[in-house]
C-alpha cells in the first residue's frame, strides 16, 4: 500500500466512524440520558439500579430475552465482585453486550468477498430476502456500490418482479453504480430472472450476483416456495449457490423487525442480516437483540442517505460507538 492508498484509507476510516457515530446519536442520547437519571446519587449497583436498566435496554429494543440475559450476567459480576460502583455500569454493560455479540460474529459470508482474489472461477451469490419498505434494493444498490468501489465485478439480478417499482429501482441503482442489471421486466418469472443473472455472472467472470426477490407473497407458503424455486434454478448453474442468504431489516421498527427476522427464518435459511435505518431511531439497541436471539451474524448496517453509509458491521466499533460521550 503506497502512501497517498495509506491516507486515502485512514480518511474513509475516519468518514465511516463519524457517520456510525451520527447515526447511532438517537439511540445514545435517548438511552444515557435515562440511565444517567438511573444512577443519579447512588454509588452502588444495587437492584433498582439493576431494575432501571432492564426497562431502559427493553425501551432501547434489545429485546426481553436478550435483556433478562445482559442483567443476568450483570448481577452475577456484581455478586462476584461484592461491590460495584455506578461509575463502573458503562464499561461493565459495554463488556457484557460486546461478548454477546462476539458469539455470533465472524469475517466469512459476503463481508469476504472484499478480501477474496478476483477470477476465483465463479461468482459469489447473494439473495437478498425481506418485506418490501426496509430498504432491500437500496442495501442491494449500496452493497453494489461497496463491491464495485473495490474493484470487483458485480451483476445484479431484478427479481423482485411482483412490484414494478423494485424493478425500475434496481435498473436505475445499476446505472448509478455502474454494473449490469439483469431483469425481464414486471410480472415475469423470478426463478428465470436469477437463473440468468447467475449465467451472466459466469460469463463474464463475475465476483459476486447479488438477487433482489420479493418482499411479499399473498402468503408464507407461497414466497416460501417462490425462494425454493429461486434456489434451485440458480444451482443449475452453481450448484452450490446462493452462498449467502441475506436479510434486510428496517432497525426504526424495533421489535417489529424482529418479528420479520423469524417469520423469514421460517420461511428460507437465513444466513446474514444488514439492519438499516439506525440513523433514524432511538431503537438501534434492536441490532443486538436480534443478533442474539436468532443467532445470524449482522454483516451491513444502514447509517444515512449516502452509498457509503451502509457500512460492514464490526461488533467492537458498534460497541465504542454506542457508549462514547
Amino acid at each position: 500500500m503506497g502512501l497517498f492508498d495509506f491516507f486515502k484509507k485512514d480518511k474513509e476510516s475516519k468518514e465511516q466512524q463519524q457517520a456510525l457515530d451520527e447515526g447511532l446519536q438517537k439511540t445514545k442520547t435517548s438511552f444515557f440520558d435515562q440511565l444517567s437519571k438511573a444512577v443519579v446519587g447512588k454509588n452502588t449497583v444495587d437492584e433498582a439500579v439493576l431494575d432501571d436498566l432492564e426497562t431502559l435496554l427493553v425501551h432501547a429494543d434489545v429485546g426481553i430475552d436478550t435483556t433478562v440475559k445482559v442483567i443476568d450476567r450483570i448481577e452475577k459480576r456484581v455478586a462476584r465482585d461484592k461491590y460495584v460502583n455506578t461509575s463502573e455500569l458503562d464499561r461493565i454493560l459495554r463488556e457484557e453486550i460486546a461478548d454477546l455479540l462476539d458469539r455470533n460474529s465472524g469475517a466469512t459470508g459476503s463481508r469476504a468477498i472484499l478480501d477474496r482474489p478476483d477470477n476465483t472461477g465463479q461468482p459469489f451469490v447473494i439473495m437478498v430476502v425481506g418485506v418490501n419498505g426496509v430498504g432491500k434494493t437500496t442495501t442491494i444498490g449500496k452493497l453494489a456500490h461497496r463491491f464495485h468501489s473495490a474493484g470487483k465485478k458485480v451483476v445484479l439480478g431484478a427479481a423482485d418482479t411482483f412490484r414494478a417499482a423494485a424493478v425500475d429501482q434496481l435498473i436505475i441503482w445499476g446505472q448509478r453504480v455502474g454494473v449490469p442489471v439483469i431483469s425481464h421486466g414486471m410480472n415475469t418469472d423470478p426463478a428465470s430472472v436469477a437463473y440468468d443473472a447467475v449465467q451472466k455472472g459466469v460469463e463474464m467472470g463475475a465476483d459476486v450476483v447479488i438477487i433482489d426477490t420479493a418482499g411479499r407473497l399473498h402468503n408464507k407458503v407461497n414466497l416460501m416456495n417462490e425462494l425454493s424455486k429461486i434456489k434451485r434454478v440458480m444451482q443449475k448453474v452453481i450448484p452450490d449457490a446462493p452462498h449467502e442468504v441475506l436479510l434486510v431489516l428496517d432497525g426504526s421498527t424495533g421489535q417489529n423487525a424482529f418479528l420479520q427476522a423469524k417469520e423469514f427464518t421460517k420461511a428460507t435459511e437465513v444466513s446474514a442480516l444488514a439492519i438499516t435505518k439506525l440513523d433514524g431511531t432511538a431503537k438501534g439497541g434492536v441490532v443486538i437483540g436480534i443478533s442474539d436471539q436468532l443467532q445470524v451474524p449482522v454483516r451491513y448496517i444502514g447509517v444515512g442517505e449516502k452509498m457509503t453509509d451502509l457500512q460492514l458491521f464490526d461488533r467492537h466499533t458498534f460497541v465504542n460507538s454506542l457508549f462514547k460521550k
